[in-house]
């Protein structure tokens, strides 16, 4: 293997957990696991009937076909730097979680991990104007906290009560705000400016930070990573094999986020 196919696998292996590490890596989102493998290059979920961002967010949304990218060359250069962090400390632990750990468990865990996530959203629900979206996610908490023991089971999905997954940078969309140019992030990977401040007040707001324990604080957090880099894995190749891993994931990170803030029904290009 070349030298620069050796870069090339290395950067895609980090992207895995990059592309999605904004909305599910720390604070709230260390406590939400991936829906499934592959979810970073996925569209969003189904339109909500909820009340949709107001028409001025449409201006401060780019579309994604003409990404915002003037940092790129600093961009590149930390987008390395976190490919080298997953190639010989993340991956690895994500591979042994995977490999040893029952499936039953795994369920339970990320069952735990989403559970603590569930009153975060409910919060950023309340905040775009969606109650019957945030009763949902406070309702599922309160269900799978009690009837769930804890929360490792999730009688909350049977009780149809739906998960609704918003974070504190699609609240500021929803309020108007511009993204700004896209920005890869130390460790947290791809963002932009807007997604970068709305990720500080996920971190400190989220619900893990309300216990004292910092061991426990951080096992939780450790776990949270680890589990949403397994379920990537069968992702590896796909970004493996793309020309420049770089530009699949900026631009596929910028067209989920915006189907994520328009609850997957994004206004169609001019």
């Amino acid at each position: 293997m070349t030298t620069g196919s050796r870069w090339r696998t290395v950067v895609a292996r980090w992207l895995a957990v990059a592309a999605l590490w904004p909305t599910l890596g720390a604070g709230p989102a260390a406590a939400q696991p991936a829906d499934a493998p592959g979810q970073a290059l996925e569209t969003a979920p189904p339109a909500s009937p909820s009340t949709p961002p107001p028409a001025s967010q449409e201006a401060a949304e780019p579309g994604p076909g003409s990404p915002n990218d003037p940092l790129e060359p600093m961009n590149r250069a930390i987008f390395t730097v976190n490919s080298v962090l997953d190639e010989y400390l993340v991956r690895p632990l994500a591979i042994g979680y995977d490999r040893f750990t029952p499936e039953l468990l795994r369920l339970m865990v990320g069952n735990f991990l989403g559970n603590l996530a569930d009153p975060y959203f409910g919060v950023n629900n309340l905040l775009q104007g969606k109650p019957v979206d945030a009763f949902s996610d406070f309702g599922r908490f309160l269900v799978n906290t009690t009837v769930g023991f804890l929360g490792i089971a999730d009688p909350a999905t049977d009780f149809g009560l739906v998960k609704h997954r918003e974070d504190f940078g699609q609240t500021l969309a929803v309020w108007g705000a511009p993204s700004g140019p896209f920005l890869v992030l130390p460790f947290f990977g791809p963002s932009t400016i807007r997604d970068g401040i709305g990720l500080g007040v996920d971190l400190y707001a989220g619900i893990i930070n309300r216990f004292d324990n910092v061991g426990f604080r951080n096992t939780v957090t450790g776990l949270g990573v680890v589990e949403t880099r397994a379920r990537l894995l069968p992702t590896d190749r796909l970004l493996r094999e793309a020309f420049d891993p770089y530009l699949l994931v900026r631009d596929t990170y910028l067209q989920r986020r915006r189907n994520l803030i328009y609850d997957g029904n994004p206004p169609d290009e001019d």
